[in-house]
């Protein structure tokens, strides 16, 4: 071990163990602080203050082994005050006790007005007054190590806390402290922080507050970073300042940052140009379809606009169905959105509510078809029953409250023991709904209106081994065909277009490392996903346009047995939009 940097740890722990340790005066609370480190060069005009480089007009020297130092520039820098008496032609240094003063033109020195000779500690260089540092350091309860072979001196002073008088409390302030795992860092690499902060009086440090500390930076230089902190009393420390140095090397650019590093949900900015040339012309993840036939699905989305009362879409039902509305109020009146339940048949069926997702009018469009999937992904479980009497017609659900402007969205997944129509109806607030004699059937105007034989889709995919970054497409109608049906009221066959209603499950087993991103690409979205049960919204807030940036979707580590990804199209969004598998390495 280096005998001289032992020396040196040595003396530095033991100032901070005076400092730390000293007594307190009863009545007198001293308000704690933390020490200061220069760092200057015999010859040379760098100097460095906690990290922070500076540039000193007179170098330090070294005359017949001792090392002289500028006074004004190191007292100024370890916070002592440094003043010219132009009556007396002096110059003086206060420090904790004694005053010094230098006598310029008698080449003296007086400590407390008791003189000294000049020449014996300091020294003129090029009109700047020199001290001797193995002398003044004394006096400023400084120490410091002096190392030949780099040329280089160091001064750590611990500067004594200033005393806070109260006849009731004794109470110091708490020190901000903290340092880099190692002095210097790449581009995009990620910084640790270690947090020395201290409360001298034991209460708890409980507010941090940082200035510059980026979990990583992405331009070489060096950056401030400040740390202040608070203890439990409401003490607030000094600031505290060091400098981390960025090197001109690329560990990962500020787009790859967050791909390893972000949390679920991190919205990654990119323009459109680099998003086209980054994801437009990746390959397709190989998936394998299975379409559930097993519940029909019923879409009553045209007219979506409503501007009359009516019967907007209806279907028979025996066995499994999902019943699917979105309706915009276009009238200049309140209305009441129905689905009613008809029984045509001579004996009662029962209808049983498995799951359902609803969203109450509101003029928030995007809002109401995400929070209505959210609901409907939730699976919260449900039973509900209700028996529509043989010949009858009964309210299945109701939204009485449907005022102009407004938008609807709802999902229920049913099972009945009988044949059942539903039919969703837009009428007069007040009506009493027992009948649908009185309803016409509303024209289709545009958009989805049909019964599909496909609810549900599985997708199984393999992204266990690939090697570059993979999308799948959701919603184009070409690598994601849309469900096909028909529509009793215009009896004709129709298509699903943006497959609303689907529930959609993509499977993977041994998925690699990789980071999971979602890419809108038809126009605004806001939609939830669930990755392995868990509910990752998209975006957090508000909406995500198109070609604007990446979300991350989640992060697999390789070590997962299998990868699940839920999703139903939101009403109010855009399509198509893809989901990125991008492969992750092993950052060293």
């Amino acid at each position: 071990m280096n005998t001289n940097r032992s020396r040196f740890a040595v003396a530095l722990v033991a100032a901070l163990t005076i400092f730390m340790f000293a007594p307190i005066v009863s009545g007198v609370s001293a308000v704690s602080t933390s020490s200061s480190v220069l760092v200057m060069y015999p010859n040379y005009n760098d100097a460095f203050i906690d990290s922070r480089q500076l540039k000193v007009n007179e170098p330090p020297v070294v005359v017949n082994g001792a090392v002289y130092v500028p006074l004004k520039f190191v007292a100024e820098m370890l916070g002592f005050p440094v003043r010219w008496d132009e009556a007396a032609k002096r110059v003086e240094l206060d420090t904790p006790g004694i005053r010094i003063e230098f006598d310029l033109a008698n080449r003296q020195i007086y400590f407390n007005q008791v003189s000294s000779p000049f020449d014996n500690m300091a020294l003129i260089q090029n009109e700047t007054l020199m001290v001797k540092l193995s002398w003044v350091k004394d006096y400023m309860g400084a120490d410091y190590f002096y190392e030949p072979e780099r040329n280089r001196i160091t001064i750590v002073y611990v500067k004594r806390p200033d005393a806070v008088y109260s006849d009731k409390i004794e109470n110091s302030r708490p020190v901000a402290k903290f340092t880099f795992e190692k002095p210097s860092y790449r581009i995009g690499e990620p910084v640790k922080y270690v947090d020395l902060s201290y409360d001298p009086d034991a209460e708890g440090i409980v507010k941090y507050e940082w200035t510059g500390n980026e979990p990583a930076f992405f331009k070489p230089g060096t950056y401030p970073v400040t740390l202040r902190v608070t203890d439990a009393k409401g003490q607030v420390s000094e600031p505290y300042t060091r400098y981390i140095t960025i090197e001109n090397d690329i560990y990962m650019t500020e787009f790859e940052y967050p791909l390893y590093f972000g949390e679920p949900g991190t919205f990654i900015p990119a323009d459109w140009g680099l998003l086209w040339s980054k994801f437009m012309n990746l390959p397709e993840v190989r998936k394998n379809a299975v379409y559930g036939t097993g519940r029909k699905l019923l879409v009553s989305d045209s007219p979506e606009l409503i501007t009359e009362k009516g019967i907007l879409y209806r279907d028979v039902v025996n066995g499994k169905a999902r019943l699917y509305s979105h309706h915009v109020n276009e009238m200049v009146q309140k209305i009441q959105f129905v689905i009613m339940a008809t029984n045509r048949t001579n004996k009662p069926v029962t209808v049983r509510t498995t799951n359902k997702g609803e969203v109450y009018p509101s003029n928030y469009a995007h809002l109401i078809g995400h929070q209505a999937s959210v609901d409907f992904m939730l699976g919260d479980p449900i039973d509900e029953t209700v028996v529509v009497p043989a010949g009858r017609s009964i309210v299945y659900k109701q939204m009485p409250d449907f005022y102009p402007g407004q938008g609807m969205n709802a999902f229920y997944d049913v099972e009945t023991d009988g044949e059942i129509e539903f039919s969703f109806v837009a009428m007069d607030p007040v009506a009493t709904p027992t009948s649908l004699d009185a309803f016409r059937p509303l024209d289709y105007v545009a958009n989805v209106r049909g019964t599909f034989d496909a609810a549900d889709v599985r997708w199984d995919i393999d992204v266990s081994n690939i090697t570059q970054p993979s999308r799948l497409i959701i919603g184009d109608g070409e690598s994601d065909p849309f469900v096909a049906g028909y529509d009793p009221l215009r009896r004709e066959k129709v298509t699903n277009v943006g497959n609303y209603g689907v529930m959609y499950r993509i499977h993977a087993l041994h998925p690699r490392k990789m980071a999971i991103l979602i890419l809108p690409r038809g126009g605004a979205f806001k939609g939830p996903f669930k990755i392995n049960g868990n509910f990752v919204m998209v975006p957090p807030s508000g909406v995500m346009d198109a070609f604007t940036g990446v979300q991350l979707l989640a992060r697999t580590t390789g070590k997962e047995p299998s990868l699940t990804i839920e999703f139903t199209p939101p009403a109010g969004s855009a399509f198509p939009i893809d989901l990125i598998f991008y492969p992750l390495g092993d950052k060293e």
